[in-house]
């Protein structure tokens, strides 16, 4: 089952997280937890939403508002997003270092400063250091 299978209905949800089904509806009402619906409008939660509904009842406990829960929750999806994002852009990045080998170098200076180099020149400055890869030879 994924994690995302909008499965439980809400009894079984608030049973999973603790809470009072009324609760849930709540939550749906203010916008903290989406769950799926089904053709006829009955909600249906996934684990996803269940750990979200414990999430929220940990920080409610800790005394964290509501608005101010909207803002965590909020705030780690924007995290989780970019996390996605630079991960698709490291692999972007290796992807064209893999395709292109040996088309850029780049060499650090002293100060920790990265300079951006075509192949074939040197540096003029004895104190950096030029980095790069090898070509492969086929």
């Amino acid at each position: 089952m994924d994690e995302n299978s909008p499965v439980f209905v809400i009894s079984t949800a608030a049973e999973l997280a603790g809470m009072h089904p009324q609760t849930l509806r709540q939550y749906d009402r203010i916008g903290l937890v989406s769950p799926g619906r089904t053709l006829g409008k009955s909600r249906r939660y996934s684990m996803r939403d269940v750990a979200k509904l414990r999430e929220i009842a940990q920080l409610s406990g800790e005394g964290v508002s509501l608005e101010g829960i909207r803002r965590i929750l909020n705030l780690e999806d924007e995290v989780n997003r970019l996390r996605s994002r630079v991960g698709e852009l490291e692999t972007a990045l290796a992807d064209e270092l893999l395709n292109r080998p040996g088309r850029r170098v780049f060499a650090a200076g002293s100060a920790g400063d990265v300079i951006s180099m075509r192949a074939g020149t040197r540096l003029r400055r004895q104190n950096a250091v030029a980095i790069w890869r090898p070509l492969e030879h086929k």
